[in-house]
């Protein structure tokens, strides 16, 4: 049964998506964020999307969020841009060889266009290849500005009558439905949906329904160089770059433990600027080009969502509490699928993989946290 009226708890990418899909199936929806829309971890995302996974309900998703994505370009100051996908392996590198030559067999298997390469023939992309062992190329790629996606989505929100409720933290309850301020039980509603980032967790802890979720810090920055070249993910080193209108955006420091995330850096690491710079020089040959090395035009830190099992948190938790939350840092390139699916779902429609279900965690779990972009044998 579709509900009249439902809470979208978080104004990112995911929350946006979600509450315009549900408004354009006729539902009144009040959209709360403690700050402005995108401000939390949507507007630190890299903005990378393609379709290169090796698992049927990746793939599906994926799917769905390309083509959606492409639905989008053109809207307003949104753009998708077209640009294939490199994950390379170096020479000597073993188990990311090997790792690799079996994703992409996988991958196949899943009916991606990704093609097996030797290094040598990547010769037509503007990288340096001659440290790199074997490589696939995923062609269904491309990378989008996160902010530009935020914006558009307010702008789509706005028209299709959803109430913002911005500068306001709330809390959430649960038997009934409702969202507090503080602590005062403001609204019912008929559903209320918590797309909080990695601050999800301690919304629904705090409404007695703890969820296997853990933030870790990840870091990423901006360089000013000439780059027209792939988006690369080097598996030997777990670093990503992909172009940028003043370069190139670069991305690892990835830091494997729990953060708080109401105590953390977001500023960048200065051993994190340094390797990354490094790695934009070495891999974008910009030092060979210009014979100057990249300069640094900013530089952050954010927080990704773990889950024991790299699967994301989607769906109901408790009836008339829903959650999506666990990105693992693939947040926004899914954005357009997991809004739409969880649009549906609370609707009635009941269609949310099994696999993302939050039932299949206690909440009280304890796990490592694990990085999201690997490669695995």
């Amino acid at each position: 049964m579709q509900p009249e009226r439902v809470a979208v708890v978080g104004a990112g990418a995911v929350g946006l998506t979600t509450a315009f899909d549900l408004a354009s199936r006729g539902v009144r929806v009040t959209l709360f964020e403690r700050d402005d829309p995108g401000a939390g971890m949507s507007g630190r995302a890299a903005g990378i999307c393609y379709d290169a996974y090796a698992e049927d309900i990746d793939v599906a998703v994926a799917d769905r969020a390309m083509e959606r994505f492409r639905e989008l370009d053109g809207e307003g100051d949104f753009r998708f841009h077209e640009t294939p996908y490199v994950f390379l392996a170096r020479e000597g590198d073993d188990p990311a060889l090997s790792a690799l030559e079996e994703a992409v067999e996988q991958m196949q298997g899943h009916g991606r266009d990704v093609s097996l390469v030797a290094g040598e023939e990547l010769d037509a992309y503007s990288i340096r290849t001659d440290d790199v062992g074997v490589a696939g190329v995923c062609s269904n790629a491309g990378w989008a500005d996160p902010e530009a996606y935020i914006d558009l989505f307010v702008e789509k929100c706005e028209r299709a009558g959803v109430e913002f409720r911005f500068g306001t933290e709330v809390e959430v309850h649960a038997d009934p439905p409702g969202v507090a301020i503080d602590d005062v039980v403001t609204e019912r509603y008929d559903a209320v949906v918590v797309a909080a980032g990695v601050f999800s967790g301690r919304l629904l802890e705090s409404a007695g329904h703890p969820v296997a979720l853990k933030p870790y810090r990840v870091q990423a920055l901006v360089a000013d160089c000439d780059y027209s070249g792939p988006i690369v993910y080097d598996a030997t080193d777990e670093s990503y770059l992909r172009p940028h209108p003043r370069g190139v955006l670069a991305g690892d420091g990835v830091e494997l433990a729990e953060a708080d995330p109401s105590d953390w850096d977001p500023s960048a690491d200065d051993w994190f600027v340094a390797d990354a710079l490094g790695a934009v020089a070495h891999r974008t040959e910009t030092d060979r080009k210009t014979e100057t090395d990249p300069k640094l035009a900013r530089a952050w830190a954010g927080l990704c969502g773990a889950t024991p099992d790299r699967n994301p948190l989607v769906g109901e938790v408790t009836d008339g509490l829903s959650l999506a939350a666990g990105w693992h840092g693939h947040g926004f390139m899914w954005a357009p699928a997991v809004g739409e699916l969880l649009a549906r779902d609370v609707c009635g429609e009941d269609v949310i993989p099994t696999p993302f279900d939050p039932g299949r965690f206690e909440g009280t779990e304890s796990f490592d946290v694990l990085d999201g972009m690997v490669l695995e044998e």
